[in-house]
């Protein structure tokens, strides 16, 4: 063990300082634990720059600089660890209550909607704010702060228009198209001209782009901006019905004798599956909700609806299939002049849309398969009325 003269420790102050370590405390700090690794390491035997260049590089991974580096972020924002922990936790919570999310809306256990919209709040107001802090530490360049800032924002309204989709809210395909529309002229022209620039990352850049083009692409592709011509067809059926039992009302000549008892036994019926719908739905994420609220908030519903009253493989459940099957003993004493007159009440196989070139579907389907719980209710209460009607 030596002890290191003057012009030795001046000189590697110097040589510190031209390796990019600029803050004095700092560059004081390595100093020490420099000299006190050369002291006890070398001998008088020893040439003094060969082994203090030999030491150096065990300060650092890849040059000297990066302590300087990592000590500026450390000044400029104190709180790096703690930031830095969070996000992770907050990446691992989104990644999580997402999957879970989408597993309990499969399974249409209740409890899906709250899980998902925890994961996306989560994605879009903790992890990706913390993750665009992080990235712009990184760069200097104004043009790539720039890009990760647009597409931050891009990541947070497509997160958020992906929730109104889910949630079935208003608003869900402003906030989808002004997505596109951050994405498709602004991030993507800022992101490809920037990288094609350089010649290191400009084939990175053109597949990158086109990855995003067709992800975005068949993303879109799956997104149902307009009511399909499934739910337009049965909306428009529900309200023919209901137009059809107006019409009915002011032709009394069309009523028939039908018997109290299979009237009642009907009702009862209809009403029964009403009420079993209106809890199905409760149970299923529309808990302590009355009929009005459960119409204004899952109105729109298609799956919860058509899992009530079809299996996985679209056969008729019993609670469908008896209603088919009392109606069609009810019908049978009403004029071949009541049953055209009010179609919900006719219970042959039609065709498809009402289109001779479409395949032949049951009652059960055509007013009760993939609709909406609003449009199943209507098809329930104009089933109601033209029972009542035709007594």
């Amino acid at each position: 063990m030596i002890v290191l003269r003057e012009e030795q420790v001046q000189y590697i102050l110097e040589d510190l300082e031209q390796k990019g370590i600029r803050i004095e405390e700092l560059r004081l700090s390595l100093l020490d634990h420099v000299c006190c690794v050369l002291e006890e390491e070398l001998d008088d035997t020893d040439d003094f720059r060969s082994h203090y260049e030999r030491v150096l590089p065990r300060f650092f991974k890849n040059e000297l600089s990066e302590i300087q580096e990592e000590t500026e972020l450390l000044i400029r924002f104190k709180n790096y660890y703690a930031m830095k922990r969070t996000m992770i936790i907050s990446a691992g919570i989104t990644a999580f209550t997402f999957i879970a999310g989408a597993f309990f809306k499969i399974m249409h256990w209740p409890g899906a909607s709250a899980i998902i919209l925890l994961s996306i709040a989560t994605l879009c107001f903790i992890f990706l704010p913390i993750l665009f802090i992080f990235k712009t530490k990184e760069t200097s360049s104004v043009r790539e702060k720039i890009i990760l800032a647009v597409a931050t924002v891009f990541g947070i309204v497509i997160s958020l228009a992906t929730l109104f989709k889910i949630m079935h809210w208003p608003g869900a395909n402003v906030i989808w198209l002004s997505s596109l529309g951050l994405l498709f002229f602004v991030f993507l022209p800022l992101f490809f001209f920037s990288g094609i620039r350089k010649k290191e990352t400009k084939m990175n850049t053109i597949i990158s782009s086109v990855l995003i083009l067709v992800a975005i692409g068949l993303l879109f592709a799956l997104t149902q901006l307009r009511s399909s011509k499934w739910t337009d067809h049965t909306e428009i059926q529900a309200d023919i019905s209901l137009m059809e039992l107006a019409a009915f009302t002011s032709d009394t000549s069309l009523s028939s004798t039908m018997p109290s008892e299979k009237r009642e036994v009907l009702l009862q019926k209809i009403r029964e599956i009403r009420r079993g719908l209106l809890a199905h739905i409760q149970a299923n994420g529309g808990e302590h909700k009355q009929e009005f609220d459960l119409l204004r908030d899952m109105g729109k519903d298609i799956n919860l609806t058509n899992a009530y009253f079809f299996t996985e493989n679209g056969t008729p459940k019993s609670v469908v299939q008896n209603l088919s099957d009392e109606l069609k003993e009810f019908t049978n004493a009403l004029p071949v002049t009541t049953k055209t007159q009010l179609s919900i009440l006719n219970t042959e196989p039609r065709k498809r849309y009402g289109d001779s070139n479409e395949e032949m579907i049951s009652w059960e389907e055509d007013h009760f398969s993939h609709v909406t719980l609003a449009v199943a209710l209507r098809n329930l209460s104009a089933l109601e009325l033209a029972v009542i009607l035709v007594q």
